[in-house]
């Protein structure tokens, strides 16, 4: 009896949408590619101060809650406190910003630094590809040492937040990482 109960607690717990915390430095995109992945109408962003959560189905079978958290220089030490429980990280870089990308890259060493985060799912979205100066995603996994990790533990994904081009992908991907997470842990219990 208790075996079964396990199994559909478990099952329970897997069902409801899955908790993605959205980060990167400030001016990088994160609330249009927010409000873009929730509704198509045109609408204004201000600077985030605190956070905006939305709940969006970027594929059939699956709801994502994404927290996007401000990027500021004082809110980035707070981001710690959005850690527990996560099952998919998005970071998203401003391809334009070029002088950033190595703070950019102590901030997300920073981040799989802390136990909660060590096995999360990553989905880096290379923003703002729709401008002559942006770096391709090769070149900013590169600065962002993204070539050193693990096969399969993170994609970069060239997007534009204005367009919508490449997050309906990447967060289709992030859902289906999450997914073949959820299935290989469920194997490695039994």
């Amino acid at each position: 009896m208790g075996k079964v109960l396990s199994k559909f607690m478990k099952k329970l717990s897997t069902d409801g949408p899955k908790r993605i915390i959205m980060l990167g430095l400030d001016n990088a995109g994160k609330t249009t590619i927010l409000y873009r992945m929730k509704r198509t109408e045109d609408f204004h962003t201000v600077p985030t101060i605190g956070f905006n959560v939305e709940t969006i189905s970027p594929c059939r079978g699956i709801s994502l809650t994404v927290w996007d958290v401000g990027g500021q220089d004082h809110l980035r030490t707070l981001w710690h406190h959005y850690f527990d429980n996560v099952d998919g990280l998005v970071f998203v870089i401003d391809s334009t910003d070029s002088r950033r990308l190595h703070i950019a890259r102590a901030e997300l060493e920073g981040i799989y630094q802390h136990d909660a985060m060590t096995h999360v799912p990553l989905i880096v979205l290379a923003n703002k590809q729709d401008t002559d100066d942006a770096l391709s995603a090769e070149d900013i996994a590169e600065k962002l040492n993204l070539l050193a990790w693990p096969d399969g533990s993170y994609y970069i994904i060239p997007c534009c937040a204005l367009s919508g081009d490449g997050l309906t992908d990447a967060f289709a991907t992030l859902a289906q990482m999450i997914r073949s997470q959820k299935k290989a842990h469920r194997l490695n219990i039994f």
